[in-house]
């Protein structure tokens, strides 16, 4: 089983991640390039638990979350500098609390690790409602099972926790699925 490929390091110097020669998995332009649309659901599951949070702040913020602390970040599978740090809710009380935020990349998402060490629906979405969001006034931890939005995260995930099959140059079946970053999280495929 081989690691998904990002689309960052595709447009980047590195390029793409099918191999070379005959140990190359086929077809290549389309793994390369948001193959099947796993990293869109990961990254879809992430930025609605963003907007989960931001709502419910907007909506009373009866968790008490404090928006200094919140820890969840929005993804994206494009390396942006210009994105690391923003200020989002701007423009009125009708669009939200406006509060500090920014972008990771999608592989570094806490949501990608745990897709890839999953083993069932039932127990990525108990994975999931574990996760820290951040922190209450009181320095509390708030968790995505307080949100009660584990469910419905999980439910954007029920086909990207599917690994893929694809098969080498020379025919030989593999599997592609996954690729969190080695260095914020366990690093292999599922």
């Amino acid at each position: 089983a081989l690691r998904e490929p990002a689309l960052g390091p595709t447009f980047g110097i590195k390029g793409g991640a099918t191999g070379g020669g005959y140990a190359q998995v086929l077809p290549m332009e389309d793994i390369n390039l948001h193959f099947n649309g796993d990293f869109h659901a990961i990254t879809t599951a992430n930025n609605a638990l963003s907007a989960f949070i931001d709502n419910h702040i907007h909506q009373g913020n009866e968790l008490g979350i404090d928006q200094r602390r919140i820890e969840w970040k929005r993804v994206l599978d494009m390396n942006d500098r210009a994105l690391r740090h923003v200020n989002v809710g701007l423009g009125g009380p009708t669009n939200g609390v406006p509060r500090e935020d920014g972008f990771n990349i999608t592989v570094a998402s806490e949501i990608m690790a745990i897709l890839c060490l999953s083993r069932s629906i039932k127990d990525l979405k108990d994975k999931i409602s574990r996760i820290t969001i951040g922190y209450t006034r009181d320095r509390k931890p708030v968790t995505v099972a307080d949100l009660k939005v584990e469910g419905a995260l999980a439910m954007i995930l029920k086909e990207a926790i599917k690994p893929n099959l694809v098969q080498s140059i020379e025919g030989t079946p593999a599997l592609v699925h996954g690729g969190p970053f080695a260095n914020i999280a366990h690093g292999c495929n599922s």
